[in-house]
């Protein structure tokens, strides 16, 4: 439950066939970025409780940009605060992920729809069965996207019963949905998660201040990829915001100027998904609460020069101060949606 937020449902039954087919692409591709045939879930997917576990999404790429995928734990050295950490969670298979698409639905987006239709072709080349994904929508309020009060799904046929026609109307919450969209990703046992927003960035009607997003981001394990949607005409637009999401969870900001390059920048996030790896650890110092910096080192002879891509660090906290972003922030938005 999300009783800070006014969050509604999608019920509504009348859908634009362009628009729920363009969601329905994205979001099956979205479902995974992983081939291959079902695996039965196991214990390797998920994380253990344990106290302190820091997880971290590490993309490698090597000359031109290429993924390299094929590393193995010795490869890795990751620095806490400047000290070097025991390993001791390494995934680098294309293991199920948790993956919620956060769009912007708001008035903003109504000249953008070809894109957003761009984009959903181009996520729609492959999938997992076992991915767990969801839906947010936001304008004045937040709205989760899949119809029964299943908290995930992997279900493809779910996905498109509840997929509604985008209407682009009213203001934008942009950080009351990014809010919303961290914390049910903290409800998956999954180790990979990820968000993909789709958004020009502009935010007009949150209760939520950007420094509480950041910091809610930080505390999480989650990768933010921000796809920028622009025009010309709107004031409220912020690539910087973009970025900045991005760059603190160890994902990337993607500022597409056409169709045809909406279409790369999707096919890109799917390739980052797809072969990233994942490396947690327990933190071996008691530094306490507040801010660590994180930086991963990799050693691979005959790889050549290879950049490394993770989050910049963590917010380390106790539970109950983790969520208390949300309770500073009065509820968003009002009652009185259609849908």
């Amino acid at each position: 439950m999300f009783p800070l937020f006014n969050i509604k449902r999608f019920d509504s039954r009348s859908m634009r066939h362009r628009a729920s087919v363009a969601l329905m692409a994205l979001l099956t591709c979205l479902s995974g970025v992983a081939s291959g045939p079902p695996q039965q879930a196991s214990d390797e997917y998920t994380i253990s409780v344990q106290v302190g576990l820091v997880v971290l999404p590490v993309t490698v790429t090597g000359r031109q940009g290429h993924t390299v995928s094929n590393l193995n734990q010795g490869s890795f050295m990751v620095l806490d605060d400047g000290r070097p950490q025991k390993i001791t969670v390494f995934d680098r298979e294309d293991v199920p992920a948790a993956v919620g698409l956060v769009v912007d639905d708001s008035g903003s987006m109504a000249p953008k729809q070809n894109e957003v239709v761009a984009a959903a072709a181009a996520f729609a080349k492959s999938s997992n069965p076992q991915d767990q994904m969801f839906i947010v929508y936001f304008n004045d309020t937040v709205f989760l996207g899949l119809q029964g009060g299943s908290p995930f799904t992997s279900d493809t046929s779910q996905l498109m019963r509840s997929l509604t026609d985008i209407t682009a109307r009213g203001k934008t919450a942009l950080y009351d949905g990014i809010a919303v969209a961290l914390e049910h990703l903290s409800r998956s046992s999954l180790n990979h998660k990820a968000l993909i927003v789709v958004s020009d960035g502009g935010d007009n009607s949150s209760r939520h201040s950007l420094r509480q997003v950041l910091a809610l981001a930080e505390r999480s394990s989650a990768t933010i990829y921000t796809v920028g949607l622009f025009d010309a005409s709107e004031a409220d637009q912020n690539p910087g915001v973009l970025r900045r999401l991005a760059r603190v969870t160890g994902g990337k900001a993607y500022l597409p100027q056409s169709v045809a390059e909406v279409e790369n920048v999707s096919r890109q996030i799917a390739g980052d998904i797809r072969h990233q790896y994942t490396l947690g650890y327990i933190p071996e110092h008691t530094a306490g609460q507040g801010y660590h910096s994180v930086r991963v080192v990799v050693r691979a002879p005959g790889y050549g020069r290879l950049r490394v891509r993770t989050r910049s660090g963590y917010l380390a906290a106790p539970e109950s101060a983790a969520k208390t972003a949300l309770r500073e922030a009065p509820p968003s938005g009002g009652g009185g949606d259609s849908r």
